[in-house]
């Protein structure tokens, strides 16, 4: 049997060589990707002016980048114009080749024809790139070296050129190997590609934006072992490995405050989750509707909040509310009050109110997956009920109610696990002199422990309370998935 198993089971084919060096080349391409975005080894920065922060992809799309920082510069004549645009040319240029890369990266999924096309287009690439790197070290590096006061720009030949030249040059070679060595593609053979290739590029360019604007500023996380100024670069000097950490546990006032702020927090999610019922039950209601148009103008009505920011949503509420508001004004007129009152101001059940803005402008929004499943359920189901004599009310509990539960509960855990990030904004533009103690959550607090207050001295235990924050939601979230593994017998990740 063991032998008519193994004839069945169709061999592994042995990984060759080329496969091999594709795979490496593949690599190269995507580290040539990154280091555009990679500050620490931009070649463009020639001068100690430019920001340090500034990577070769910021450079080469905007101008001002350069050009803003040498307003003083170009005033009193220290630097001419044309070094400045010769710098900016030497970075679109690069960033072209980067592109073809890009480019060939994608080709290189593709049948034969379709991966010797991205070799020439890397080899293409490859010297468009190492004419940049050398348009910026022999042409607009001697420009800033003439300029009438060089010693004001602190001029500089960045390394990064010299990484640029390198991987330039590795790539070139990797490409030659490559189309000298891959069998020449049949006359009539057309470029094609696999599904799952098709599919995994489709999703490439949000896995991109994913790595750069949620893991790799990650790399922020370093402020928080440094005593670290703002507006300086942080080096070694400063360097206080766990002086935060230490504060942060010790400090009696630090201690006060997280205890008050981890209250708000937990006290608004938790609020929050206890009625995350509500989209389910209102998407429930509006799938029941009759007519198709009153249906899509509530959820046209309920959704539009979404989009409205939290600051007009302060202008609708102080429109509102305020001691000149228009419910002051109504009330006044009927002989209710006989002044008016601010009610923002009011600390009284703050928590409740925050709520309520929070449905009021979220509870469409959330409705829209739920409606999604409904539309996904048999709708034999409902036929079955009908013939059975059930009413509208029993195939709610009965058919729908079931059919969305297991998207209930995964938003649930979901919820659950990022019961720490309950946002800003709103709780920003609403807080007071009244309300700031209970509207201080934890996203609020870091904000203004980092940018609002100290100038940014606390800048490194604002980076460590965020950290400590993103590491306990990890820990929440596979929380979550263990314990819906216990209580549905499925995961959510």
């Amino acid at each position: 049997m063991s032998n008519m198993v193994q004839a069945i089971k169709p061999k592994r084919e042995p990984i060759s060589t080329i496969d091999i060096v594709m795979g490496i080349f593949r690599l190269l391409l995507i580290i040539v990707f990154i280091s555009a975005f990679l500050s620490g080894i931009n070649p463009v920065h020639l001068s100690g002016i430019i920001s340090r922060h500034a990577s070769l992809f910021t450079c080469a799309i905007n101008y001002s980048t350069i050009g803003n920082v040498f307003i003083r510069a170009l005033n009193n004549n220290w630097v001419d114009q044309s070094a400045l645009s010769l710098s900016y040319s030497g970075a679109i240029i690069m960033m072209i080749a980067i592109l073809g890369i890009t480019a060939a990266f994608c080709l290189s999924f593709g049948n034969l024809k379709m991966r010797r096309l991205g070799i020439l287009v890397t080899v293409v690439s490859a010297l468009v790139g190492y004419t940049g790197t050398a348009f910026l070290q022999f042409v607009a590096y001697p420009a800033f070296l003439n300029s009438s006061n060089p010693e004001r720009l602190d001029l500089r030949l960045p390394t990064g050129i010299f990484v640029f030249y390198i991987l330039w040059i590795i790539v070139a070679l990797f490409s030659i190997y490559l189309i000298l060595s891959l069998p020449k593609p049949e006359n009539d053979e057309v470029c094609e590609m696999d599904a799952k290739y098709k599919l995994f590029l489709m999703i490439l360019p949000f896995l991109v934006l994913v790595a750069l604007f949620s893991y790799l500023p990650l790399w922020g996380w370093r402020i928080s072992f440094f005593d670290f100024r703002s507006g300086f670069q942080l080096t070694m000097d400063e360097w206080v490995g766990l002086k935060w950490v230490r504060f942060l546990f010790t400090s009696p006032a630090i201690r006060v405050d997280i205890a008050r702020v981890m209250t708000n927090t937990l006290a608004l999610s938790a609020i929050g989750l206890s009625f995350s019922w509500l989209p389910l039950v209102f998407a429930i209601f509006l799938a029941e509707l009759k007519s198709t148009r009153t249906k899509r103008l509530i959820q046209t009505f309920t959704t539009i909040p979404n989009f409205i920011s939290w600051v007009l949503v302060y202008s609708v509420a102080f429109a509102l509310f305020s001691t000149e508001g228009f419910i002051n004004w109504m009330l006044i007129g009927l002989g209710i009050i006989e002044e008016g009152t601010n009610m923002l101001m009011n600390g009284n059940n703050v928590w409740m109110r925050m709520w309520l803005w929070g449905t009021w402008k979220g509870l469409g929004w959330g409705a829209i997956i739920y409606i999604a499943a409904i539309s996904s359920i048999d709708q034999q189901l409902y036929e079955a009920a009908t013939v059975d004599g059930a009413g509208r009310f029993r195939k709610m509990w009965h058919i729908t109610v079931p059919g969305l539960m297991p998207t209930f509960f995964v938003l649930l855990l979901i919820g659950i696990s990022n019961i720490l990030n309950n946002g800003m904004e709103q709780y920003l533009v609403f807080q007071n002199a009244n309300t700031r103690a209970s509207l201080e959550v934890l996203d609020l607090y870091i904000y203004n422990l980092g940018l609002s207050e100290g100038g940014g001295a606390t800048m490194p235990l604002a980076t460590l309370i965020g950290m400590l924050k993103s590491v306990i939601s990890v820990v929440l979230l596979f929380g979550a998935n263990a314990l819906s593994k216990v209580v549905r017998g499925e995961s959510i990740v």
